[in-house]
């Protein structure tokens, strides 16, 4: 398999077409051995981008890679890194969450410490806070990348109204503004990608960095409404995402899918990794993955993108007709 890459947004930097994100699984559902197995095959199939947050594992999920891509010893050129920045890692007092000043650049710090690097490539705002003006959280990214700490920001499940916000301040007072954004967007979630962020795109510049191209696994076509219980679905604490995901109608439509996906020789996560790739307003699919041999499936989604001609996808949208596709 040949790696693909994509700019990001309007910026230079180049990001493989498909990464690995660490939500759920590293410090958590897996062991440190799998989750260098799965660094390691991402990398040496030329993934160059590696999803973190503060809240993930409450903080565990960043030790656990920095540790390992400390163990690995790769080129820091040759890889980026992410961190996240809202939630905190479990503190709940009003100066261990949000956007403002002292939470974002502590933040920082930590994330730097627990990744074990000096700077992190992409740093988003996990989520937006009204309870802080728009402006600090600007100001603050920007003299976060002033000082080498950062070298892009961005945002994640923002609205299109407040990342225009975000640049407009941005320009006012010449400063860097968000350069991507990490919506969910998979087959069953396409409203905010392919139509709320639509004029950003263009007019911003808009990278996108999607999670959850496997609706939480229920584009894997394993998932019945009884389930496995060694789902990730049905983790303790995820009931909200398995009750949206998981519906009669939504399942009857994951088996028309497949029948697609057969018909041209793919499995069904691979044809619908594939599907998210072929917009090219994605800059770079999320993978998450338990096991080496999930994600030495699902890579093989970079070349299967070929294979999903203008008439497969055609088909895909007759058999999705009618299917609510905003997030709820």
């Amino acid at each position: 398999m040949t790696m693909r890459y994509r700019r990001l947004g309007h910026s230079g930097l180049q990001v493989s077409e498909l990464s690995l994100g660490s939500w759920l699984t590293f410090g958590k559902l897996i062991t440190d051995d799998t989750a260098g197995a799965l660094l390691k095959l991402a990398y040496d199939n030329g993934v160059n981008f590696f999803d973190n947050a503060e809240i993930y594992a409450r903080g565990e999920s960043e030790r656990v890679m920095g540790r390992l891509l400390k163990q690995m010893g790769w080129p820091r050129d040759t890889w980026a890194v992410s961190s996240k920045v809202f939630f905190g890692t479990g503190g709940k007092l009003p100066t261990q969450v949000g956007l403002h000043r002292k939470h974002v650049v502590e933040a920082c710090h930590e994330a730097l410490k627990r990744l074990q690097v000096e700077h992190l490539d992409l740093y988003y705002c996990h989520r937006p806070d009204p309870g802080t003006p728009v402006e600090e959280t600007v100001w603050t990214m920007h003299s976060l990348i002033m000082q080498g700490k950062v070298l892009y920001w961005g945002t994640s499940e923002w609205s299109a109204e407040g990342i225009r916000e975000a640049h407009a301040v941005a320009r006012e007072h010449h400063l860097i503004g968000p350069v991507m954004e990490q919506p969910q967007y998979n087959l069953f979630h396409r409203e905010k990608v392919e139509h709320e962020f639509a004029a950003l795109y263009d007019t911003v510049g808009l990278g996108t960095t999607i999670w959850s191209p496997l609706a939480s696994g229920v584009l894997t076509g394993k998932h019945t409404l009884e389930g496995d219980p060694s789902s990730r679905l049905r983790a303790a604490g995820l009931d909200w995402l398995r009750e949206r995901e998981l519906t009669e109608a939504r399942l009857r439509k994951v088996d028309e899918l497949k029948a697609i996906a057969k018909d041209i020789g793919l499995s069904l996560p691979v044809f619908a990794i594939a599907w998210c790739l072929k917009n090219p307003r994605v800059s770079t699919v999320i993978l998450g993955a338990s096991k080496v041999a999930q994600l030495e499936e699902d890579l093989k989604a970079v070349e299967a993108q070929d294979l999903l001609t203008d008439a497969v996808m055609a088909r895909v949208e007759r058999t999705l007709a009618g299917e609510d596709l905003r997030v709820v």
